[in-house]
């Protein structure tokens, strides 16, 4: 298994403030019968960091995969991965997660009895946290916790239910969290993740997203490269003009 790169984050970072908003494929929907050959081909199309899905069949309907894919990509990926636990408790497999490569663990509001304490967990294992809220959880109820995480995720449909449609209640998120984030100067990540195509990518970046996790526009289209370049470019000229955001 590759080691955790952790500077990677902060090359991500960099890339997000020289040149605008990255694409994280999510990998949901890749070939697991040869998951190797679909990281390296997703890394060679140039993707920024690699999303993977976690669903336990409780938090949210669907019943996906768990520590040993996440094991099996950081064998193969080089580049940041991003752990999303749609999961009840996760509290329970943080340090798994953590000692398994993940660069960025994502955990949901809406899952949490202490979300302060498990941020910090997080933290202390040595992946950055990411808080997520889902499209009905007002915004408003991420931000005792802004100064603690370092980044929030704007899902734009419902957790663990496919072909669902944009829901544009993520932007008005989105809009909130980047002037909570300039006018308080917080060093904060903003993903978005769901319904994203060449019709919603440049909405979510004008919004303020830095990261925006891409499923079936990128894995389905058969050209990842293609595909990535094409979504970031809309996204990045989409963008307004802001300033770096510093990374802790």
């Amino acid at each position: 298994m590759n080691p955790r790169p952790d500077n990677a984050y902060e090359t991500m970072a960099l890339r997000v403030d020289a040149l605008g908003p990255v694409v994280l494929p999510a990998l949901l929907l890749c070939d697991f019968g040869h998951l190797a050959r679909e990281i390296i081909d997703l890394q060679e199309a140039g993707a920024a960091a690699l999303h993977l899905d976690v669903m336990d069949g409780r938090f949210v309907r669907q019943l996906t995969y768990g520590l040993p894919i996440v094991v099996a990509t950081r064998t193969s990926a080089t580049v940041p991965i991003e752990v999303h636990l749609m999961v009840e408790e996760p509290e329970q497999t943080l340090a798994d997660y953590a000692a398994a490569g993940a660069n960025i663990v994502t955990v949901h509001l809406e899952s949490l009895a202490h979300p302060l304490a498990t941020l910090k967990i997080i933290k202390s294992l040595g992946p950055r946290a990411h808080l997520a809220i889902n499209p009905e959880t007002p915004v408003e109820k991420v931000l005792p916790f802004l100064d603690h995480c370092d980044g929030v995720l704007v899902m734009s449909v419902s957790p663990g239910l496919g072909g669902q449609a944009f829901n544009p209640v993520a932007l008005d998120k989105l809009r909130f969290l980047t002037a909570v984030r300039a006018q308080e100067g917080l060093a904060l990540r903003l993903a978005v993740d769901g319904g994203i195509s060449t019709e919603t990518v440049g909405l979510v970046a004008a919004a303020g997203a830095d990261f925006i996790v891409a499923g079936t526009a990128v894995i389905r289209s058969g050209n990842y490269a293609h595909a990535l370049a094409n979504l970031e470019q809309i996204a990045r000229d989409a963008m307004p003009s802001r300033q770096p955001i510093q990374t802790p």
